[in-house]
């Protein structure tokens, strides 16, 4: 059967709004509905709803952030202006007020990123399904949505029978293209297409990396630094990359090598930049410095000062604390013969070279980027090539970095939907 071809139903389901989704976006658009009064039936592909939102938060659900709103809204880059009137309307603090409406404090961290006060998810998730079946919002676990029947209307699979939803309006919150297994397939891409919406193509977003090498060897660690180091953290350090056509980006954190490359927060941080200096230019490098809190000075001298009988290992670790992970890293990028040279191991220390070659897979990102185009859709959030259809979420094209961003913007393209909903039933009146 082909995309495009209109789909016969066994049965038939009448409604105010179809919503295809159970993740936070299509449910915030469910609960707006409720609130006013629709009837709202929520369509899941799995078994159980808002499954990458439980993932996402086994280590501690991160909200949102609590930073000033302009940098807030600096974190979606290139869409930083059209998220800007959502997120104004509903945004951290709406988000947080919206938690302790559910029942829960949050608190804000460190960091500065916000969290629920016991910081689990699952809690959170059972409480907001509760009052969402309070409120009449009707779930429909294992459906999965097909398309169109021959009168426009969405047609949905349930085991071996087709349902037909008659709806006054469908939104669709169907995730990106990362996490299949949990739901977010990107098996949407297609459909919209054969409807002529205008889709950028989807790409890993918040992901690892594999490193290369400029020097002739394959890409990847080396065997020795894979079996020894794989998995484990670069704590304290600073990433320093430039593009070459303007971008800058520098940062302290920490990250994680894995078997091929690198991953963890602080390259999620700067992965877009990467990503497309990859794109377009076939490799992108940055710069390490090991050890931020000492300057380039102290370290000279500290590698300078006689060692002794001892070895060059233990003349590191005692001096710069430098062991580990780390000492592996400059024996994998100096070799014994750079690593002699005291000259060039100081000023590596500070700026370890580390180039990488192509971003890891979509479906192990956290996010994807891409999907149906913001210029795709009219000012209430309907799709100008489908009347009566309306995107909510990450199938949206933006993207943003961990650290409650998304989740945010997620919720409140939730918000601007449901008032889209609201605006375009009201014109049908």
């Amino acid at each position: 059967m082909s995309f495009s071809e209109p789909l016969a139903a066994d049965s038939v389901l009448a409604c105010d709004v179809a919503v295809v989704g159970a993740g936070p976006a299509g449910l915030m658009v469910a609960e707006q509905l409720a609130q006013a009064g629709l009837s709202v039936h929520v369509f899941e592909t799995k078994a159980s709803a808002a499954r990458k939102f439980l993932l996402a938060g086994k280590g501690g659900l991160n909200l949102t952030h609590s930073e000033d709103f302009s940098s807030f809204v600096g974190r979606y880059g290139a869409r930083s202006a059209e998220l800007q009137p959502w997120l104004q309307h509903w945004g951290a603090q709406q988000l947080r007020d919206w938690v302790k409406g559910l029942g829960f404090e949050t608190f804000v961290g460190t960091s500065g990123r916000v969290f629920p006060a016991d910081m689990k998810a699952a809690p959170l998730l059972r409480a907001w399904l509760a009052r969402l079946r309070s409120q009449g919002v009707v779930f429909h676990m294992r459906h999965r949505w097909l398309g169109w029947a021959a009168d426009q209307k969405p047609v949905f699979q349930h085991e071996q029978a087709l349902l037909k939803v008659e709806s006054k309006a469908l939104v669709l919150a169907t995730g990106g293209g990362s996490w299949a297994r949990l739901g977010s397939d990107g098996a949407w891409v297609p459909l919209l297409q054969a409807r002529g919406v205008e889709l950028a193509p989807l790409q890993a977003a918040n992901c690892g990396f594999d490193v290369g090498w400029s020097d002739g060897r394959a890409p990847g660690w080396s065997e020795i630094f894979a079996q020894r180091f794989a998995g484990q953290p670069f704590k304290s350090v600073a990433l320093r990359f430039e593009d070459g056509q303007g971008a800058s980006f520098a940062r302290q954190g920490e990250f994680v090598a894995t078997q091929a490359g690198v991953e963890g927060s602080l390259i999620y941080a700067v992965s877009a930049m990467l990503r497309d200096c990859i794109a377009s230019q076939g490799r992108a490098s940055f710069e390490l410095d090991l050890l931020p809190q000492l300057d380039a000075e102290r370290v000279r001298q500290e590698v300078m000062r006689p060692r002794g009988s001892r070895s060059l290992s233990s003349h590191l670790k005692s001096r710069l604390g430098l062991d580990g992970i780390k000492a592996g890293l400059l024996y994998e990028v100096l070799g014994k013969e750079g690593m002699a040279d005291a000259q060039r191991l100081a000023a590596t220390i500070k700026a370890v070279p580390l180039t990488v070659i192509a971003p890891r897979p979509m479906d192990e990102a956290i996010s994807t980027a891409g999907g149906v185009r913001l210029e795709a859709l009219d000012g209430h959030g309907m799709c100008k090539a489908l009347s009566g259809v309306f995107c909510a979420g990450e199938m949206l094209d933006w993207e943003a970095p961990t650290g409650g961003y998304l989740l945010t913007a997620c919720m409140s393209s939730g918000v601007q939907a449901a008032q889209g909903v609201l605006a375009y039933l009201r014109g049908l009146e």
